[in-house]
């Protein structure tokens, strides 16, 4: 008989945090409490790539208490292509927490696809929150393009701008209410989109505004989140941080392996009773000269 954790019924938000095996599970180091997230994006599931990742999602059992997944979990948004991404997910055990990304969308069906998901077990954030533990909280949305700094699009002239405008402020609301909901010390912020220049560096000049917006950034900082993770600048640069210096990560898949930070998914370990209780200490791996 499967040891694997029931699926729960519906989308009731409080069912995933009481069935989900060794959810929150606390693993005791020499550096105290700590809690290892594993992050990925951009993988970009079709129906031909049936069994391609499913043994390499089967690690993150022992590597991680928790999996983040960026976005961009297929190629163009269809339920099929869901169903393929959903069976990669079969061996997890652990807590999967999602948001969808601009190719989930791209065949209209974001309800559909979501669904399956949540049928899964897949806690999916739209401005939402998934509560890991007593110390450990995750804020989810999918965030939005609008560009970075001096360059970044203001709701001025026609209306399909401000509409666009709109569409970015939005996304960054749904960010700032989640994070405000987390009752827990430790907030973890998943976006698709990135919320800073850094990490789009390395993609072309021409398209960093359709990569993601620095008005993302505001709420991680005014919520001293502990890291954040996004996917979608395939040929971004690994880590960056915001003004007030919270660590940003894109985990796309294909960045994750050009780094040399994972086969599959980068794992980020934060302390949870880290001294002074001001904030989580964050770490990245060391990687060779």
């Amino acid at each position: 008989m499967s040891d694997r954790a029931p699926v729960p019924e519906g989308n009731d938000e409080e069912a995933p945090l009481r069935l989900d095996r060794r959810a929150g599970e606390r693993r005791r180091t020499d550096r105290g409490e700590v809690v290892r997230i594993a992050a990925v994006g951009d993988f970009h599931a079709g129906e031909e790539d049936a069994g391609t990742l499913r043994v390499l999602f089967a690690k993150v059992n022992d590597d991680a208490d928790v999996l983040l997944l960026a976005g961009d979990l297929t190629r163009w948004g269809t339920p099929a292509e869901m169903r393929v991404a959903v069976a990669e997910l079969a061996e997890v055990e652990i807590p999967i927490v999602a948001v969808l990304g601009n190719h989930d969308h791209e065949s209209g069906q974001g309800s559909e696809v979501t669904t399956i998901l949540r049928d899964r077990g897949v806690h999916v954030l739209e401005g939402d929150v998934f509560e890991l533990n007593e110390r450990v909280g995750i804020a989810g949305a999918k965030g939005f393009m609008g560009g970075f700094g001096r360059s970044c699009l203001t709701a001025f002239g026609e209306a399909e701008t401000k509409h666009f405008v709109t569409a970015s402020m939005d996304e960054v609301h749904k960010l700032e209410l989640a994070l405000r909901r987390l009752s827990t010390p430790i907030r973890i912020a998943l976006l698709h989109y990135a919320p800073i220049l850094d990490t789009v560096l390395g993609e072309p000049e021409q398209i960093y505004a359709f990569l993601g917006t620095d008005r993302l950034a505001d709420p991680l900082d005014r919520f001293d989140v502990a890291a954040a993770f996004h996917g979608h600048a395939h040929h971004g640069s690994f880590r960056g941080q915001t003004a007030g210096g919270v660590p940003v990560f894109n985990v796309s898949m294909d960045l994750i392996r050009r780094e040399g930070v994972g086969e599959l998914y980068y794992v980020h370990t934060i302390d949870t009773h880290p001294a002074g209780e001001d904030m989580a200490l964050v770490s990245a791996p060391e990687r060779d000269p």
